[in-house]
């Protein structure tokens, strides 16, 4: 299932089934190794961080030797890591929170390593954090489900009950009953992040409950697939999914890791990096929202983008305002939540139909 795949201009030489690269330059390429938790090709989280890697690559040309592994999973983090490490990677992306105690144990054992977790907590001397404010997009697609819904049900097909992801959740309904109060969210976890026939599984039943526009934080298209099939609405999520959503698809909330990629990878060439404690949004261009439906009305298509400017330009933020939780309780009062309880949320907002498992 895995592969270790190994990119640059030089001549190529197959070594039992790992492609081998011979530099015809006097100094050797810098290895930097990235992991994945899905497949790197198609569509969703894991293509968005494949496609970073291969700016990259051609950003840096000769001076790099960019390497990946594939659907890794949790228990396996640390093997993965400890073995890019010992190819002589000099810089390892880690590109899913479950990688990050089996990254924190391997960059002990390697010093001299840079390395970068995405959407961790974590950090050590030479392990820094990093991640993308995905709960901006969230928010899109919730302000064009709340214009779009005629059952005001809308529904989320949700991986693991983790901060990041109940962000998602409650934005996508702030921002949806921010438009049409009556709507509400229903939800469905399916404890994985990437299993195509659970995520179509659980796309199948929030229909079957009445949602009619669906979003997922899974890595899959298979939600959209279903959303289209059944007539119902979708969107592309880390990346554009249209090649299977069609103009059901009514917008993709795009990752763009790239810029960040190329920074620490600069830094780790000039000799100048150093750890830290990065979160990107749509103000740095790490996210961009676009590929919007031809089914999408005009006057939808500007309030979503006078939205996308307002929370880049910081005047209208996601989590701003009174907000109360399923319970009645107000969690979020005038001023916009500080960063630091937004990465600890654990509480669903008013609006959401389903739990979080404990």
């Amino acid at each position: 299932m895995r592969s270790l795949c190994a990119f640059f201009v030089p001549t190529a030489v197959a070594l039992g089934g790992v492609v081998a690269m011979a530099s015809a330059q006097a100094a050797d390429p810098m290895k930097v190794g990235f992991m994945y938790i899905g497949p790197a090709g198609g569509a969703g989280w894991s293509h968005a961080h494949e496609l970073a890697r291969q700016e990259v690559q051609k950003k840096f040309g000769n001076k790099v030797e960019t390497i990946f592994v594939e659907n890794v999973a949790e228990n396996d983090a640390e093997r993965v890591t400890r073995d890019l490490a010992a190819q002589g990677a000099k810089v390892i992306f880690g590109g899913a929170f479950p990688f990050m105690n089996g990254m924190h144990r391997v960059a002990r054992d390697f010093p001299k390593v840079a390395f970068e977790h995405a959407t961790g907590f974590k950090g050590a001397p030479n392990l820094g954090l990093y991640d993308i404010r995905t709960y901006e997009g969230a928010c899109l697609n919730g302000t064009i489900a709340g214009h779009m819904s005629k059952s005001n049900t809308i529904g989320v097909v949700a991986p693991v009950p983790i901060p990041e992801i109940v962000r998602n959740i409650n934005a996508f309904t702030l921002c949806a009953r921010a438009v049409n109060p009556k709507v509400q969210t229903r939800l469905l976890w399916v404890n994985t992040f990437y299993d195509p026939p659970k995520e179509a599984e659980a796309a199948k039943t929030l229909i079957n409950q009445g949602a009619d526009v669906l979003m997922q934080n899974t890595d899959s298209p298979a939600p959209l697939q279903v959303a289209k099939e059944r007539g119902a609405y979708g969107f592309g999520w880390d990346t554009d999914m249209s090649q299977w959503g069609g103009a059901q698809q009514l917008a993709a909330a795009r990752l763009d890791w790239s810029g960040y990629y190329s920074k620490v990878v600069g830094e780790v060439l000039a000799g100048t990096w150093k750890p830290g404690n990065v979160w990107l949004g749509m103000k740095d261009g790490a996210i961009h929202y676009d590929h919007f439906s031809a089914k999408l009305p005009a006057n939808v298509r500007k309030a979503v983008e006078q939205r996308g400017k307002d929370i880049a330009s910081g005047k209208q933020p996601v989590f701003a305002g009174t907000v109360r939780d399923q319970s009645g309780k107000v969690r979020i009062s005038g001023a916009e939540l500080p960063d630091a309880d937004k990465l600890q949320m654990n509480w669903l907002v008013e609006g959401v139909i389903g739990n979080l498992p404990r």
